[in-house]
């Protein structure tokens, strides 16, 4: 028997991702809009935004301005950030704070205002928070907005497979229900990409299962330019207790005066960097990972500072800890590097304009040279709301200009691509020694001997896979982009540290554009 012809649906925008990127475009779209927006997991329960804990970093305080903003993004970024981009990530963050708040998202406040904290390579306190679970509440908020919305249509549980395209043109989406496997054809005027980041494609990471870097391949078997794939964010403080994924602890208990030890009491990062725990990620993960490799335990001591007020001030990580038999308030607490945040991505322009026709891309998802080979710390939910908005407003004007879409049809290798599924076994198998290899050679600290060993390991799994469209064949996928696009950066920069070029190369301070071939199978 013939397998059964997918459903067919038609919308105006389809977005793909239900975070704070995909929800801030579906909210800015205007009213008549028919949107769609696609999420494998439930609507406000999914993806990387609820796990958020830090904040975000605003210009909104006396003694703060979009300028001293945008100087520390580029500080921090290693010289290959976009100043046109982090311009208007910084100048849109006081309108993004206050759109928030129009909704009914509830910030932590100190008398009349924000209550302000600092965090890491900030030169101001700039950072609006909920306590320690600001991603949750503004992931509330914007999911309450979108329920009131009638433009907007959400599919939970649905997975896009392939972009599809007519004369050209990305003019819809082919997505399988996780539930009972039907495919269905989405058909657009535009399609947004906004689902996340790829987190899970290592063996530490504080990233949610979601984080399996489907669009990023999505974009990449359409053949979209991507950027800055080697430049992984690994965050400092994971706690190390052996879960998955690594319960996060906020870069805010170090703003907040908790310091990093070791097994003697040591504040060992005091000699890699003047401003010790509060130095730039990239500085202060890598120098807890090679002070663990050397043999060395790493410890937050938070008995001080925050001290009595931790349970109160930080309940997520109060709780977190809590969970493994251990009070932050009395005992040190083990921490580890873990990925946490990817730099990369899709490339965009200001308005978040893929180079494909017919596709926008925000968020986590997309590269749009904010971030440079470093993000600074709480930039990530505000590039999210900023570029989110914009990429609405530049479809408002994109949809009044273009016809109506032809209905496009998916392949016959697309669909069955998008129904075959892997032996649960082997795809277990598969996904484990994936995240292990990028651990072990794609991690912190790389090598060209170490990197050549993933690309072997990641197309021996390839091989024995197949194709498909399953979370582990995103993440090899995004495994084989990245640690190509590490190989090829012969140099040190931010997070991408190469032991084998330990330095910068002024040959290699600007962006890594990648054109990958458009896939049909």
């Amino acid at each position: 028997m013939s397998a059964p012809l997918p459903e067919r649906l038609e919308a105006d925008v389809v977005v793909i991702g239900a975070g704070i990127a995909g929800l801030s475009v579906a909210l800015g779209l205007p009213a008549g809009t028919r949107a769609h927006v696609l999420t494998k997991a439930r609507l406000g329960a999914g993806g990387s935004t609820p796990w958020a804990q830090g904040g975000i970093a605003a210009a909104v305080g006396p003694d703060d301005s979009p300028r001293l903003h945008a100087a520390d993004t580029l500080a921090v970024a290693g010289g290959v950030a976009e100043p046109s981009a982090v311009e208007i990530l910084a100048r849109g963050g006081p309108a993004a704070i206050a759109g928030l708040q129009q909704l009914g998202a509830s910030f932590d406040r100190r008398g009349d205002g924000l209550a302000l904290g600092r965090e890491a390579a900030h030169s101001r306190s700039r950072i609006v928070h909920a306590r320690d679970a600001t991603g949750a509440e503004v992931l509330r908020t914007l999911a309450a907005a979108v329920g009131r919305a009638p433009h907007v249509t959400v599919f939970e549980g649905e997975r896009a497979c392939d972009l599809l395209f007519d004369q050209g043109r990305v003019r819809g989406v082919l997505t399988r229900t996780e539930e009972d496997g039907r495919a269905r054809l989405h058909g657009a005027r535009a399609v947004v990409l906004a689902s996340g980041g790829i987190g899970q494609a290592w063996a530490c990471t504080t990233n949610p299962p979601e984080a399996t870097g489907d669009g990023l391949a999505l974009a990449a078997r359409a053949g979209a330019r991507l950027a800055d794939l080697e430049f992984m964010q690994f965050h400092p403080t994971a706690l190390a207790v052996g879960a998955d994924p690594c319960p996060l602890l906020t870069e805010a208990l170090r703003g907040a005066g908790a310091l990093l030890l070791d097994e003697d009491g040591s504040r060992f990062l005091r000699e890699l960097h003047p401003d010790g725990e509060l130095a730039p990620r990239d500085v202060v993960a890598r120098g807890l990972f090679l002070h663990r490799r050397a043999g060395h335990g790493t410890f937050l001591d938070c008995r001080r500072e925050p001290g009595a007020r931790l349970a109160e001030a930080f309940p997520t990580v109060f709780a977190a800890c809590q969970r493994f038999g251990l009070d932050p308030r009395q005992d040190l607490v083990p921490v580890q590097p873990a990925a946490h945040y990817h730099m990369g991505g899709v490339w965009v322009d200001g308005w978040g304009r893929s180079s494909l026709p017919g596709l926008w891309a925000c968020g986590e998802v997309s590269s749009t040279g904010v971030h440079g080979a470093n993000r600074l710390a709480s930039n990530s939910l505000l590039e999210a709301l900023v570029f989110g908005g914009r990429v609405a407003r530049d479809l408002a004007g994109a949809l009044r200009r273009r016809a109506a879409a032809t209905l496009p049809a998916a392949s016959a290798g697309q669909l069955a691509a998008a129904r075959q599924r892997p032996d649960a076994g082997l795809a277990a198998e598969a996904t484990v020694r994936l995240r292990r290899a990028m651990w072990e050679h794609v991690g912190l600290v790389r090598d060209e001997h170490g990197l050549r060993t993933a690309l072997g390991e990641i197309a021996r799994l390839e091989r024995q896979l197949g194709h498909g469209r399953d979370d582990v064949h995103a993440l090899l996928e995004v495994g084989r982009l990245v640690a190509a696009a590490a190989l090829a950066r012969r140099e040190s920069r931010g997070s991408h540290f190469r032991s084998d070029f330990p330095h910068g190369d002024p040959a290699w301070q600007r962006r890594q554009l990648v054109e990958p071939a458009r896939l049909t199978a």
